[in-house]
């Protein structure tokens, strides 16, 4: 994990909106029509569709937060579906505790 790394993630509100969101996916998102669950996380189009950016931003905030190892992707034929790195989040959290 790397706190200057995920620093600069969490330095832009919608990639912090997106993490928020991705908390509690069945709140924020419409439920998916390919599959009946979020234990994979949410597909890029309703996280595109949610912050009303483009497809090629949020393609950039959402690589930028996976090599943070903030997200997690998941493949599902041709779509992506990203949920929260929760082991990295707590650690993140417990390291700004410990050190600051």
């Amino acid at each position: 994990m790397d706190i200057i790394e995920i620093n600069k993630v969490l330095s832009n509100k919608t990639r912090v909106n997106i993490l928020k969101w991705l908390k509690n996916p069945e709140l924020n998102f419409p439920p998916h029509q390919d599959i009946d669950h979020f234990n994979d996380g949410v597909c890029v189009g309703y996280i595109q569709d949610k912050t009303g950016l483009s497809q090629s931003t949020i393609s950039t905030y959402l690589n930028s937060m996976q090599n943070a190892d903030l997200v997690i992707p998941t493949r599902h034929g041709k779509w992506t579906y990203y949920k929260r790195n929760e082991d990295v989040i707590k650690a993140y959290i417990e390291a700004i505790q410990n050190e600051l």
